[in-house]
């Protein structure tokens, strides 16, 4: 039987923390690049702003006999990695790839700032969503919550109608839906609006009225009938959304929220 051949990423994980600072941004780029680049020493060398000698250790310390070395399999590895893909798998990734692009031109900065300064005044958030929307909303509470966010999650229309009696300006009301047209969802913002809460509606179709009752529409990308499933999942563009605006909130006060997570997760462990 013939050897079998090392996977490079798995050695440059199990041997990063002998990495020193410069060789960790070597293995970091190596991790997460997906380009064809020009992998000879000096070329790498100059776009990491590192030297030759470090790409050196830095292969020596992943299992290689040099960096010459390490270079021809790594290149190996990504060619044949890609001709082994079938067309549905190349497809799939290609959908992902071209929402994230999307993402790149929506994303408004200055939009993700008032959202993350929201969630930090207002007493009370609510996200609410259906179906796929309504995973996502209950993931947003999970993430949230752990940080010592005040936040619940709705994804049964009764509920999202009995909890309007409720809202009021204290509160910074969430709703989730791709295709900007649940019936439920929708209401729920409106009847927040009248009762003066802070209203957010994250949507895939940007449609006329929206404004009048949602303090912010954001937008995120969409791919044919992402809203239907029948590509990938519907939650990944409202997943991407969260992600940025969690790591935007985690900026600030870092080292207090990442203590109260910790915490969340030490009182979930039995012993």
């Amino acid at each position: 039987m013939a050897a079998r051949q090392r996977s490079i990423i798995p050695m440059i994980d199990v041997n990063y923390k002998q990495f020193s600072p410069a060789e960790k941004k070597v293995a970091d780029f190596f991790i997460a690049n997906d380009e064809d680049v020009d992998m000879s020493a000096s070329a790498m060398a100059e776009r990491l702003f590192v030297s030759e000698a470090t790409l050196s250790r830095f292969a020596k310390k992943s299992g290689f006999s040099g960096y010459r070395e390490f270079a021809f399999e790594y290149r190996n590895q990504k060619l044949k990695k890609r001709s082994a893909m079938t067309n549905v798998t190349k497809g799939v990734l290609s959908i992902y790839e071209d929402l994230l692009n999307k993402e790149y031109d929506l994303i408004d900065e200055k939009q993700i700032d008032r959202i993350v300064k929201y969630i930090s005044q207002y007493e009370r958030i609510v996200v609410c969503g259906k179906g796929s929307s309504g995973m996502a909303a209950e993931e947003m509470e999970l993430r949230f919550m752990r940080i010592g966010i005040n936040i619940d999650s709705i994804v049964y229309e009764d509920r999202m109608r009995m909890q309007t009696v409720f809202m009021n300006k204290k509160c910074f009301v969430i709703g989730l839906s791709i295709s900007g047209t649940t019936e439920d969802v929708l209401y729920m913002l409106q009847a927040a609006h009248r009762n003066r809460a802070r209203t957010m509606l994250v949507t895939a179709y940007n449609r006329e009225g929206l404004s009048d009752f949602c303090d912010e529409v954001v937008l995120v990308p969409s791919y044919q009938r992402l809203d239907y499933g029948n590509a990938i999942s519907p939650q990944f563009p409202l997943l991407v959304l969260q992600d940025i605006i969690y790591t935007k909130y985690m900026q600030s006060n870092h080292y207090i929220k990442e203590a109260l997570h910790g915490n969340t997760l030490k009182a979930l462990r039995r012993n």
